[in-house]
Parts: C-alpha cells; sequence; structure tokens
C-alpha cells in the first residue's frame, strides 16, 4: 500500500512536468481556443482529468474511512474529504459545461483503484495509518496540480476555478499532515 501511495504521487508530479517540457502550443492560441469552443489546452485537459478522478477516489476512500476509521479525528477528516470533494466536483463540470468535453481520467485510475480495494480489506490502525498516509501524498500531489494549472492553465475559468480551490486543498493537506503526526 505504501508503495503504491508514493507511486500514484509520483505519477502525478512527474506528468505534470512532462506536461510542461511538450506544451508547445502559445498561450495566447490555447486561450482562444478555449474561449471559442474548441479543446483546453494540454495543461488545462491535464488539471480538469486529474481533478476528475480525485473526486472519486476521495469519496470512495473517505466513505471507508468515515465507517472503519477507529478515530473520531479519522471520521471527522473523511466526511470532509467526501462532502468538500463532492462540492468541488459540483463547481468544476459547472465551469465544464460551457467547455469541449475532455477525454476520461485514466492516469492513476488503477492506482487509486488499488488503494481503495487495500482499505477495504484493512481495519484497525492499518487502516487509519494507510488512510492518513494516502491523504497526505493525495493532498500533496492535488496541491502541485492546482499550483500547476494556476501557473501555466491558460483556461481562465479553470485558473480562477484552481485560484478558489487551492486554500481549501492546503487546509485539507495541514488537516492530513495534523492527523499523521497525532499517529505517529
Amino acid at each position: 500500500m505504501k508503495v503504491l501511495l508514493l507511486t500514484a504521487a509520483t505519477i502525478l508530479g512527474v506528468c505534470a512536468v512532462l506536461i510542461l517540457l511538450t506544451t508547445s502550443v502559445p498561450a495566447a492560441q490555447t486561450s482562444a481556443a478555449s474561449a471559442s469552443g474548441l479543446p483546453l489546452g494540454p495543461v488545462d485537459t491535464y488539471f480538469v482529468t486529474q481533478t476528475s478522478l480525485g473526486t472519486p477516489f476521495q469519496v470512495d476512500s473517505g466513505r471507508l474511512a468515515e465507517t472503519k476509521g477507529t478515530t473520531e479525528a479519522i471520521r471527522s477528516y473523511a466526511e470532509l474529504m467526501v462532502s468538500s470533494h463532492i462540492t468541488v466536483n459540483n463547481a468544476l463540470l459547472a465551469i465544464l459545461e460551457n467547455k469541449t468535453p475532455v477525454p476520461p481520467p485514466t492516469l492513476l485510475k488503477a492506482a487509486y483503484a488499488t488503494m481503495v480495494s487495500s482499505l477495504e480489506r484493512e481495519n484497525g490502525q492499518t487502516l487509519d495509518a494507510d488512510y492518513v498516509r494516502g491523504q497526505v501524498n493525495y493532498q500533496k500531489g492535488n496541491t502541485a496540480l492546482y499550483q500547476y494549472e494556476i501557473a501555466n492553465g491558460t483556461d481562465p475559468d479553470l485558473k480562477a476555478f484552481a485560484q478558489e480551490t487551492l486554500p481549501k486543498i492546503q487546509d485539507h493537506l495541514a488537516r492530513a499532515l495534523k492527523l499523521q503526526g497525532g499517529a505517529n
């Protein structure tokens, strides 16, 4: 489980760098394309697909931790993750109604499914520790994803969404780190 969590976080970071290195469409051209309903640029597309993938992972793993977590702090954090990610996903979907559809997320889908499957089989302190460790890694990767969109995205609606949402993600990371510190 630990290896999968670290691998997923690493893949997220590496892919962000790869997008930066392979993006060849000028920002002005990509912005014009987004505004006119043409496909989003590569940075924005990556952001949307990875953000969309995070919601099912957070909801599924959060619901498990809500019911199987051994402390009130873990269960409360999990409840926050479920409700927050549903709200954020709904806001993203509202933005995407006016955009060209993007391909479904695939990059981390297998890794997230494996992590959720592992949590389903775990109980007690093992589940708590793996859930919190996964949250710390996920929130670090998510912070980097949103910062990358803010710095490099070209769609103004998605950049504004990322700027508005980033403080919530940073709060989730701080809470996860606090939980991790309390478990050690």
